[in-house]
């Protein structure tokens, strides 16, 4: 039986604590960019600002796999969509604690709406 991947401990804790993620989406030629990120029970969790034809998340959609960039560390992820209200419940939340400066606050609330809820993608480490 196969188990599944997690990121330690430690890299989790530097998402935390950086708040900004490098993401290349898909496998192509597709340039890095910094994006937030946060980590909900053990995982990693992002969620697209603008949905842009070309975005990121739009990429992820037709090549899910790619890398994440952690503390000058590349590791190829694969990106999982999420379903469950539930957890984008807890993805909102964590959001909110996470990215609660004046100047964040707005985003956030954009964040939490029906478009970019619904584009709330797991990070999982291959």
């Amino acid at each position: 039986m196969r188990t599944k991947k997690r990121f330690t401990n430690e890299i989790l804790e530097t998402i935390r604590k950086d708040k900004i993620v490098g993401i290349r989406a898909g496998r192509g030629p597709h340039r890095i960019i910094g994006i937030w990120a946060v980590v909900v029970g053990g995982r990693v969790f992002v969620r697209s600002w603008g949905l842009k034809p070309r975005s990121w998340w739009r990429m992820f959609l037709e090549d899910p796999y790619g890398s994440i960039f952690i503390a000058d560390l590349e590791f190829p992820i694969r990106a999982v969509q999420t379903r469950s209200e539930r957890l984008k419940d807890l993805v909102s939340l964590a959001f909110r604690e996470q990215y609660n400066t004046p100047g964040s606050i707005q985003y956030v609330k954009e964040m939490s709406r029906k478009k970019s809820r619904e584009t709330t993608t797991e990070l999982v480490p291959m």
